[in-house]
């Protein structure tokens, strides 16, 4: 998988998508219509960019024909080239990416440390995009269960937690019900992949280090499958193809059968 990553020079004639979103704010849409890059359509990450909250957890995969019947009201067509971003590292715009991906839109980028990054114009208010035609397709990437997920570890494989350390240990837990981790996970915050805001650029060499390389077989997850977009965008950028697990730990709680592990 190549260019995850776009930057100011890809930004021209793209179809340009604000994913301004964070995790217990709900003033993205507002922070948008006070100033985006120009051209930029306004994306709701709960409402757009997934399903309602459910047993399969806080941010489901939205159903495809809402998610194609969103991505014309955005402006995509067939042939369209787009390029998504957030106000910085592109936590909330992976989402979109992914997604995109997910649906066969290949030409689809993260804008490389995005609003925060930006130093063209920006505009205010709102943009409304003449419709698009696009078709989108699921399976352009790997989808993995909760029993795919947590089966992962002793099959070889590395699972991967992107959530902050301290609840990956189960010290905090300030969105789900139940602290901890999926029994074999190993931590990997996605903060760590970055550096000022961006994909940090020796990213390849630090995976190298925990034993991550192209070929190995990686699957990721973090509270809802938002965040673990990201790692997962971030991991392709450094050449390594990882699988989502898009209901992720809200979904695993869901389930109080299901064992639960604290600690480092």
């Amino acid at each position: 998988m190549s260019g995850v990553l776009a930057g100011p020079d890809d930004v021209a004639g793209a179809v340009l998508l604000d994913v301004r979103w964070a995790l217990g704010r709900s003033d993205g849409h507002e922070r948008y219509l006070a100033g985006h890059l120009p051209g930029a359509v306004y994306v709701d990450l709960d409402t757009e960019l997934a399903a309602p909250p459910s047993a399969a957890g806080r941010h489901p995969l939205p159903d495809v024909a809402d998610l194609q019947a969103a991505a014309r009201r955005w402006g995509i067509s067939a042939g369209s080239r787009v390029v998504v971003y957030d106000d910085g590292p592109g936590i909330a715009a992976a989402r979109a990416w992914w997604l995109l991906r997910w649906c066969r839109r290949v030409d689809v980028s993260i804008l490389d440390g995005g609003l925060a990054g930006w130093d063209g114009p920006l505009e205010t208010g709102e943009v409304v995009p003449g419709p698009g035609d696009v078709v989108l397709s699921p399976g352009g990437m790997p989808v993995l269960t909760a029993d795919e997920a947590a089966a992962l570890p002793g099959e070889g494989g590395v699972l991967l937690d992107a959530r902050a350390a301290e609840r990956f240990r189960g010290e905090v837990e300030p969105v789900d019900p139940v602290a901890g981790h999926v029994p074999g996970a190993v931590n990997l915050p996605t903060t760590d992949l970055l550096a000022d805001g961006r994909i940090r650029p020796d990213l390849a060499a630090e995976l190298a280090r925990r034993g991550i390389t192209p070929g190995t077989t990686v699957g990721v997850y973090c509270g809802s499958g938002v965040t673990a977009a990201h790692e997962v965008a971030a991991l392709a950028h450094a050449g390594v193809e990882a699988a989502l697990w898009p209901g992720s730990w809200s979904e695993w709680v869901a389930d109080p059968a299901r064992p639960v592990a604290v600690g480092p």
